[in-house]
């Protein structure tokens, strides 16, 4: 591991680094905050797929590529006289000393919902016009509803417990059910996924990393019975669903392994 020293070192080395590529090569001198944008997406993905599968090697790695990213945007900020790394780390820290009064002042909290709590209202004295003003609106719906509800739980607009929410979804479900016209029932879909979502997050448990896992165990599943299908010389396609079945519990089987 590097010292504070050479952690100090390493960073001004990038820096150097991105003013050269900023400065002589043809790529990285037409990036723009626009052009920049989705590749920033695709590397923070890149970043989320390491975690997921707690690959460390990958995690470095991906932490790299997004350290690059932030760097280069600092770049520009600076380009533009808007503002460099400087200030945006003396922003960052300036926020991370206010919000946490509990360590840098003389406020007490019991345990992490407190600080939760806290940070949410801390957020709103710092100029916030609502609770949920600091949700981006891109993000993906799943993730768009746990921070939601993070965020308001945060100032104490949450059920008492999760037999409660599981109440809503329940609620929620029958209501899908006896919904009969194609676009109310969407709505209704709609707010039972909300709620299970909720439920999910009462309980501990993160519902877009859950659905992430069982994508990830799907494809695998699936790619295993096209292999498996193959090499009997048959085609997924060509055969029934009970052929199907077949080849899907062998798969499972295989993978259990």
């Amino acid at each position: 591991m590097t010292s504070k020293e050479q952690k100090l070192q390493l960073f001004s080395e990038l820096l150097d680094i991105m003013d050269e590529l900023r400065e002589k090569c043809p790529w990285d001198q037409k990036q723009t905050f626009e052009t920049l944008r989705p590749l920033t997406l695709e590397e923070t993905y890149e970043l989320s797929d390491a975690l997921l599968k707690e690959d460390l090697v990958e995690i470095k790695k991906e932490l790299g590529d997004v350290l690059l990213h932030l760097v280069f945007y600092a770049k520009i900020g600076e380009e533009k006289n808007a503002f460099d790394i400087g200030e945006v780390i003396k922003s960052l820290s300036e926020k991370l000393i206010f919000r946490h009064p509990h360590i840098y002042g003389d406020v007490e909290v019991k345990d992490e919902e407190e600080v939760k709590q806290n940070w949410e209202k801390l957020k709103l004295k710092e100029g916030n016009k609502s609770v949920l003003g600091g949700v981006p609106k891109s993000l993906p719906s799943l993730i768009k509803a746990y921070r939601i509800q993070e965020k308001v739980k945060g100032i104490g607009f949450e059920f008492y417990n999760a037999e409660d929410a599981w109440k809503k979804v329940d609620e929620e479900l029958e209501e899908f059910h006896a919904e009969t016209d194609l676009n109310k029932k969407e709505e209704e879909l709609g707010d039972m996924f909300f709620s299970l979502i909720n439920y999910a997050r009462m309980n501990g448990l993160n519902a877009d990393s859950a659905l992430e896992k069982t994508n990830n165990k799907f494809l695998a599943r699936f790619q295993l019975m096209e292999k498996m299908s193959a090499e009997n010389n048959e085609n997924l396609s060509d055969i029934s669903l009970q052929q199907m079945d077949v080849y899907w519990e062998k798969a499972k089987d295989e993978l259990k392994k």
